[in-house]
């Protein structure tokens, strides 16, 4: 295989790793980073005595940008170990150890003394280590498991033996680490829901202890509410709205003070439903209009970091680039990403459709895919055949679901829920769909994409790669319509391949040219099928992925194969011509 680097890990600078705050929608100005050098081994043993060298956190053993580039195997141990010295007058009341996402299971001592364990290798947690500080120098050690795609865990794309669709596996720290400190009253996390109709915004706050909180809402400087209470749930009315759009990104800051404690938030005023037009079709709504979604796969994959983005600018990178393209939704792919990425998609204005973390104890996709081909839908209790039937795997990934949709929760960008892929350990589809309605009912629901589907959620979705592309009229009376994937096309770019002896794609070309006319047809058939309801269209993908070379983008992010101003063209006629049939004016065909 080839090692490729984006620009971004060429240029990275060891000193400076994702140095920005990665808890954008609850900041303080006490932060301190512990990315850079850690000690670390590689041992089947569940301690060691030494080391084998340095690592660079966040990024994995299995990454090269992390200076290690060995494999952490099922049977092994991943040990890392730092010494700490906190800045002068750090310290308030207590420390939090903050861990962005640690791939799977994590423990952590501090100064030889054991704090806690997490299980889930793409959700934050955090520890109070106060209690375990003796001033300002203390040790940190991190044991982590990772049992891959052998056990019941989620592991999303990542596979022991890569290949196809499956992708190299990775371990351990992958996300930023850090402290902060915090007085003794503060709060612990913040929920926002934005009230469109209400024009307000409605506030629930998780703390210790039992004082005032005074909030600040501004837009641009300029004070649009404010209260000063002792609830912990309340709603703050704003006296002009300014909605939040992906064409319109507008985002209103918040200040919080309570007692001591003095955090920064920003939310964005939306509204998200499903909901009938005059045809009586079902259509995604944005603040009561609808709005035709054209989106892409994003898979959050880098040469060089794998799953960790080099930096912010990557992250910027991938989303403007779509968005040129005329692109308002980003699927993101089996991955939960830091909250800076959500950040940028917030700023920026790009929709995202959130999915689940999958595992699967069953080693093939075949199966589903050929039902699915006939029409066959098999129902999701019959937990072998999905490759679900262990209850501590399904126990697991309701944990993993609620630390989702509690770490994303007031992002505006999301806008659905996917919480099953082509029936890799799908299990029980009505009651996951009702358990996260009982986290968050103000977003939509794809309960499973593109197979296996079992009548229910928010969407008919459909993955089709190789048959025509057809939608029935009458299926979007009782769900929206989406084609969450589709495409696929391959252009290998030589000099830009992780694998020069495989190239995977669902229909292969040869030049640019051939690309470009042939993603054209495949956009005019789907141009003919939104007469029929079609209102979702997620193409694969944003970016070629280690074999697959189906992207936009190479994987190294050097080379764009279609021109972005013809794929804006493009999905401009596409919008028009939605625009004309839900609006009943008249668009050339």
């Amino acid at each position: 295989m080839k090692q490729l680097y984006t620009p971004w890990g060429e240029m990275l600078d060891s000193n400076q790793v994702l140095p920005e705050y990665p808890r954008p929608q609850l900041r303080r100005q006490s932060y301190f980073n512990l990315n850079g050098y850690w000690n670390y081994a590689i041992s089947e043993k569940e301690d060691v005595d030494g080391y084998d060298g340095k690592i660079l956190v966040p990024f994995s053993p299995e990454s090269v940008l992390s200076g290690v580039k060995r494999f952490v195997r099922p049977t092994e141990y991943l040990h890392y170990q730092r010494e700490v010295t906190l800045p002068e007058d750090f310290v308030l009341d207590r420390v939090i150890l903050h861990f962005g996402a640690v791939d799977q299971i994590a423990e952590v001592w501090i100064n030889g003394r054991y704090v806690g364990k997490h299980v889930g290798g793409y959700t934050p947690f955090s520890f109070d280590i106060t209690d375990f500080l003796d001033g300002p120098c203390f040790d940190i050690k991190v044991r982590v498991k990772d049992f891959s795609n052998t056990s019941y865990h989620q592991t999303g794309k990542q596979r022991i033996e890569r290949g196809g669709i499956w992708y190299t596996p990775q371990s351990g720290i992958w996300q930023t680490v850090w402290l902060e400190s915090v007085p003794e009253a503060h709060i612990k996390r913040l929920k926002l829901t934005p009230l469109f109709d209400e024009q307000a915004i409605r506030f629930e706050i998780e703390h210790t202890g039992h004082e005032t909180f005074n909030v600040q809402v501004r837009f641009n400087g300029k004070v649009q509410g404010k209260i000063i209470t002792k609830d912990s749930s309340f709603i703050v009315p704003l006296a002009e709205c300014y909605p939040w759009s992906p064409d319109a990104p507008h985002l209103y800051d918040i200040d919080i003070k309570y007692v001591e404690d003095h955090v920064e938030s920003y939310i964005g005023l939306r509204k998200v439903e499903k909901k009938k037009d005059a045809s009586g079709i079902y259509r995604f709504y944005l603040n009561n209009q609808p709005l035709f979604l054209t989106g892409v796969l994003d898979q959050g994959y880098y040469p060089d970091g794998l799953l960790t983005p080099p930096s912010d600018e990557a992250i910027i990178y991938d989303i403007m680039t779509m968005k040129e393209m005329g692109f308002n939704l980003l699927r993101k792919h089996i991955k939960i990403e830091p909250a800076r990425w959500y950040y940028h998609c917030d700023r920026l204005g790009m929709l995202v459709w959130q999915d689940m973390v999958n595992g699967s104890e069953r080693k093939d996709i075949v199966f589903h895919g050929l039902l699915a081909h006939l029409g066959i839908h098999l129902k999701d209790h019959r937990y072998r055949l999905f490759g679900r039937q262990h209850p501590e795997g399904r126990q697991q990934f309701y944990i993993e679901l609620k630390e989702m949709v509690d770490h994303l929760y007031s992002h505006p960008s999301i806008v659905t829920w996917v919480p099953f892929n082509e029936a890799w350990g799908q299990f029980d589809s009505q009651k996951v769909v009702d358990y996260l309605l009982t986290l968050d009912r103000s977003r939509l629901i794809d309960h499973a994409s593109g197979w296996s589907d079992q009548g229910i959620g928010d969407y008919h979705s459909r993955h089709i790669y190789f048959t025509p592309i057809r939608f029935r009229k009458k299926w979007g009376k009782k769900r929206i319509l989406a084609l969450t994937e589709f495409g696929g096309y391959s252009l290998a770019v030589e000099g830009h391949r992780y694998n020069e002896d495989s190239v995977f794609g669902y229909r292969v070309y040869k030049t640019i040219e051939e690309l470009e006319i042939a993603f054209t047809k495949l956009y005019h058939r789907i141009f003919q099928q939104l007469a029929n309801g079609l209102s979702v269209i997620i193409y694969t993908q944003l970016s070629d992925v280690e074999d697959e070379v189906n992207g936009f983008i190479t994987y190294d992010r050097k080379v764009v194969k279609i021109d972005p101003k013809r794929v804006n063209d493009l999905n401009q006629r596409l919008i028009e011509r939605f625009n004309a049939l839900v609006f009943q004016t008249h668009v050339a065909d």
